[in-house]
């Protein structure tokens, strides 16, 4: 079900930028959680919850891009251009889905609360095991560091089309006739 305009429908759009916010702040306040004692406590307050709502929201995008497909990619790109953003989409995709869940399995494994806004607390997802933890913490580090690489190979993509190609598929998700 396209939207049949060359052009993402609404929600696709407003997730889209939404959540690019969501993710760009994420990356922040986990460098910032590292770099800095003092405002730990808070940025993990903040890193907690927007964790779980990018998750959330991700299924909620993933749903409406499989009921609503994307408009084409244009005729004349490279097969080697069309491959990479099927991957990188897909890669985006499932570290949207991965980070957040790794991050629940690693304070439950932590023994860590997961506690949402409003003292909403989550449940643990994987018994208490320091090694585990461990294991956890070091994968949700890499795959942050995976997906700012991903995150700034997306924008330097978009940027192209917009710059160089001047072919529309910035403006597929920039605006829409919806």
């Amino acid at each position: 079900m396209s939207t049949g305009n060359g052009h993402f429908n609404l929600l696709a759009r407003v997730l889209h930028w939404s959540m690019a916010l969501m993710i760009v702040a994420m990356l922040f306040i986990g460098v910032s959680m590292v770099a800095s004692l003092h405002l730990r406590p808070l940025l993990i307050d903040l890193h907690r919850p927007l964790g779980i709502a990018i998750g959330v929201l991700a299924l909620l995008r993933l749903y409406n891009r499989l009921r609503h497909r994307p408009p084409p990619l244009p005729a004349d790109l490279p097969p080697w251009q069309a491959g990479a953003a099927r991957a990188s989409h897909a890669v985006l995709y499932a570290l949207m889905l991965a980070m957040p869940l790794i991050g629940w399995a690693m304070l439950s494994a932590g023994g860590y609360p997961i506690v949402l806004w409003g003292g909403v607390h989550l449940p643990a997802i994987m018994p208490h095991t320091p090694a585990l933890y461990a294991a956890l913490r070091a994968a949700h580090g890499v795959l942050a560091y995976a997906l700012f690489a991903t995150v700034l190979a997306h924008v330097g993509a978009a940027l192209f089309h917009l710059w160089v190609r001047r072919d529309g598929v910035f403006q597929a998700m920039a605006r829409g006739r919806d």
